[in-house]
């Protein structure tokens, strides 16, 4: 099923749920004028063609000790698929990693890493990445504030 092919309902489904997850069904089809039923059965609809992906929590990073946010810029050694597996098999093994990039350009990958403090940012670039076969450069940006952070859909 296509995006366009969702009706009015569904999209408003999606939107409710990407902003509280924790809706119960009742709550749901209240705010968009369905049954119950028929927003239960709606919504694992979604759920089943994977439009709907999952529900998690949110968590403070500041308050659980993650307050450096670092923009890590990666060009690799040598681009071809092995290589380029290689680091993709890395990241997934790097819990500080919370977005990976490819890009087009100049630098071959983004990734937006948190962690706890200079040292630790550190580490991760000298201890981590930097001695990684498939790496050639990094450079690194500390966030200095962010302006907006969000995983809601223009719905």
């Amino acid at each position: 099923m296509n995006y366009e092919r969702l009706d009015q309902f569904d999209r408003k489904i999606l939107s409710f749920l990407q902003n509280d997850g924790r809706l119960t069904n009742g709550d749901l089809s209240e705010r968009v004028n369905l049954s119950p039923s028929q927003c239960s059965r709606r919504r694992q609809r979604l759920e089943e063609e994977g439009y709907i992906r999952g529900y998690r929590a949110v968590l403070d990073r500041d308050r659980l000790g993650f307050s450096l946010v670092n923009v890590i810029s990666v060009t690799l050694a040598t681009h071809n698929r092995d290589n380029a597996q290689r680091f993709a098999d890395l990241l997934a093994r790097l819990p500080e990693v919370q977005e990976a990039h490819a890009l087009t350009g100049e630098m071959d990958y983004i990734l937006k890493v948190v962690t706890p403090d200079l040292r630790s940012l550190a580490d991760f670039v000298n201890g981590v990445l930097l001695p990684h076969e498939s790496v050639q450069h990094v450079k690194t940006a500390i966030v200095l504030q962010t302006l907006k952070e969000t995983s809601s859909l223009p719905l």
